[in-house]
């Protein structure tokens, strides 16, 4: 597996991957988006200095992406992934630590934050195991199929010894 750049070779990759209704359901997504959609929004990423997103790729095929979403005043950043193959193979700690890293030794980021779903226990599994720890819910912040579920806050710390 391999993090390379956002580039717009990917929309179409990208489009395709979008109609996976698991990855939907664990990323709390209702949207459908277009090629134009996706195509618009590797634009606005390559041109903002303050968005560091990798796809993530095997044999140039796209899997994946990798997201974070930084605030330069606050030294911290939001993160997201979704990786629509390659499940079980450890790809997702492998971009979790490079953007972690990217952070805090690149960027001198304090603070990374994500949200993840109640019921997504391999994810909760993995930022644990990379040393994010809980700080919240934010309950009933998702409806899926008529079902209400939490969203779990969780961060790590630049201080934190991971």
């Amino acid at each position: 597996m391999e993090l390379v750049p956002l580039r717009e070779e990917f929309a179409a990759e990208m489009a395709a991957c979008g109609a996976n209704d698991e990855v939907n359901r664990l990323t709390g997504t209702h949207g459908t988006f277009t090629l134009e959609d996706y195509q618009a929004y590797i634009e606005r990423t390559l041109n903002d200095p303050n968005r560091y997103t990798r796809a993530m790729t095997e044999d140039g095929k796209f899997l994946g992406e990798v997201v974070l979403t930084i605030n330069p005043h606050n030294r911290s950043a939001g993160m997201r992934i979704a990786l629509w193959s390659g499940f079980g193979k450890g790809y997702g700690s492998i971009a979790i630590r490079h953007v972690l890293d990217h952070a805090f030794n690149e960027r001198d980021l304090h603070r990374v934050d994500l949200e993840v779903y109640d019921f997504n226990d391999r994810a909760i599994h993995v930022y644990k195991k990379l040393g994010f720890r809980e700080e919240g819910r934010l309950r009933d912040a998702l409806l899926w199929e008529g079902v209400f579920h939490d969203a779990i806050v969780m961060s790590i710390l630049s201080t934190d010894n991971i």
